[in-house]
């Protein structure tokens, strides 16, 4: 069986890249599942329903979010009922679930979320803990876990510490796509991060005059989805029957 995790999408030419690109990565690589990260989809901050429902449409089975997940108010109304997984390490009562569960042909599959808490500066509690009390109550056929965080190291020490308790560890957040896919030890899958899909030369899918010049000037800015029309999309491509992990580049 066959996955496809695709990296961090930022807004409006994020989905344009999904809808370009899809189409040539199913016919040419044959997979059966999809996992999107979605927290940066609408104008790069949170995800809106109608962003939700085109991901979907491109036949998603499970949305991510991270540290801008809870960005859009209007999540609200739709994260504890759509196929979404924010952040498992987020304090009990916050919306939505840490934990889905994807059946495809009686096989069940859990897709677990959490976030770094290294130069991350959100009051979360420790991933590790939080992934230890998760697992405990799993009874399923296959488990996947995407670190959202900040550090590559502390994305491999979690990957590490899940090593042989879970198929795949998979990072996001940085936006820039990582040389190390590989089978750790202990059999897990392991990426440290998927990349971004969007805009090919943006700067991490932004406006690049926009970022240019808060480096410059020091001020503070607001920064906007580039409108550049040349596109990419970044991903991973995992198959559990072969047992290995192959990072996916596709741009304009």
């Amino acid at each position: 069986m066959k996955l496809l995790w695709v990296g961090d999408v930022y807004g409006a030419k994020g989905l344009e890249s999904l809808q370009r690109f899809l189409p040539s990565l199913k016919r040419d690589h044959q997979y059966q599942l999809l996992v999107v990260n979605g927290e940066n989809v609408a104008d790069g901050l949170g995800i809106r329903l109608r962003d939700y429902k085109t991901i979907m449409s491109l036949g998603a089975h499970m949305i991510t979010l991270g540290n801008h997940g809870f960005s859009k108010r209007d999540v609200l109304e739709f994260i504890d009922t759509g196929n979404l997984v924010r952040p498992l390490n987020y304090p009990p009562g916050t919306p939505g679930q840490g934990l889905r569960i994807i059946n495809y042909n009686g096989m069940r599959m859990a897709v677990l979320s959490v976030m770094g808490r290294v130069f991350m500066h959100d009051p979360l509690d420790n991933p590790f803990t939080a992934l230890d009390v998760a697992l405990s109550e799993l009874e399923v056929d296959r488990i996947i876990v995407e670190v959202h965080a900040e550090a590559t190291s502390e994305k491999l020490a979690i990957a590490h510490y899940l090593d042989g308790r879970v198929d795949a560890v998979v990072g996001t957040h940085t936006h820039v796509q990582t040389n190390d896919a590989m089978q750790l030890p202990k059999g897990t899958l392991y990426m440290t991060d998927l990349g971004m899909t969007g805009v090919k030369y943006g700067i991490l899918g932004a406006d690049r005059d926009k970022v240019m010049h808060k480096f410059l000037t020091g001020m503070p800015t607001r920064l906007q989805a580039s409108e550049e029309t040349q596109l990419q999309l970044n991903a991973a491509l995992l198959d559990f029957s072969a047992q290995t992990i192959q990072p996916i580049h596709i741009s304009d």
